[in-house]
């Protein structure tokens, strides 16, 4: 496939459609909506970390509007069982009284799930999205389903230091995409936030596209081409969060335990693809790398004792590796 400047404009038009539509139930924000975005067009799954009341799953729900996809919304409690996420076999009886299995799909069977509030399920259940968000199919009882296409699991959790949560285990961590931090609003907007939501205006939101259509542009931007020095950049990147490597920086090898896994130099590829496309470029630059960095590795960096107890995050090593590789 080959692509075109009225392919890229079209991706263009559509990701600002799908904004100005968002911000008519989103106050601020503007760069939690962008990435989130960039996300689902690289058929990702996002995982929205802030304190409770932040909007997190009104965007969520907002997006699936707009996009004119099926949406489906499942809020994790200690209590939840995997088959109240991905459904179960029931016996159906017919006139003869005998009796059939038949599946019943649960509500993980859509093309957007929002998973609210994921880290206050229990392990157990928490895994039950592992196979969807990875391989998009369920398995139940030996019979492996698949799920709607396009497909993305939009999650949010509350900091892990809270009361009633578990934290999610390093591997399901890993099957998103993008971590986004959601930050508080500033006066500004926590005005305007209060004005919208005690009213009695109420804005009819559109949607501006529809599931084929995102296929096509899903399609679109795995075109865009990488030129080899940007993509050794984001792979030494990478390989610079293990502290093992000869590419890791000193702070690395000081504060890091384990780095990101190969998922996560996917990750940098594929949406700094989409982030060029979004700056009206027809290639991916360095900057692109820089910008997608912290959204595809802050979750997939694990700091050992001394860097915990010196209070870094994930985002201040990123910084400083970013740093030292000089571009």
């Amino acid at each position: 496939m080959n692509i075109s400047e009225k392919d890229i404009l079209h991706v263009i038009d559509t990701v600002l459609k799908i904004e100005t539509e968002v911000k008519k139930q989103m106050v601020g924000q503007k760069e939690l909506i962008r990435q989130v975005i960039i996300c689902i067009l690289a058929g990702g799954n996002a995982l929205l970390e802030g304190v409770p009341g932040l909007g997190k799953t009104r965007l969520v729900n907002t997006l699936g509007q707009v996009m004119g996809l099926k949406f489906s919304r499942i809020q994790f409690t200690p209590d939840l069982m995997p088959a109240d996420v991905v459904g179960t076999n029931i016996i159906i009886r017919d006139k003869s009284d005998s009796g059939m299995f038949k599946f019943q799909p649960g509500p993980v069977f859509s093309n957007i799930v929002l998973a609210d509030e994921i880290n206050r399920a229990t392990p157990k259940t928490q895994s039950a999205l592992l196979q969807a968000m990875q391989e998009k199919t369920v398995t139940v009882a030996n019979t492996t389903y698949k799920l709607p296409q396009p497909f993305f699991v939009l999650a949010t959790q509350n900091p892990i230091e809270m009361e009633g949560t578990y934290p999610l285990p390093e591997a399901q961590l890993d099957r998103f995409l993008f971590k986004l931090e959601v930050p508080f609003p500033t006066l500004e907007e926590l005005e305007e936030i209060v004005t919208m939501t005690t009213g009695n205006i109420q804005l009819e939101l559109q949607a501006v596209t529809d599931s084929e259509e995102l296929l096509k542009i899903m399609e679109i931007v795995r075109e865009i081409p990488v030129a080899k020095p940007v993509l050794d950049f984001a792979l030494k990147l990478v390989m610079a969060t293990h502290p093992e490597t000869q590419y890791a920086p000193e702070i690395a090898k000081k504060y890091i335990r384990f780095g990101a896994s190969p998922r996560g130099a996917q990750a940098i590829i594929s949406t700094a693809r989409i982030r060029a496309v979004l700056e009206g470029r027809y290639n991916v630059a360095f900057e692109d790398i820089h910008y997608v960095a912290y959204p595809a590795l802050r979750h997939r960096l694990f700091l050992n004792f001394e860097g915990l107890s010196e209070g870094l995050t994930a985002d201040t090593l990123i910084s400083e590796i970013l740093k030292e590789s000089g571009k």
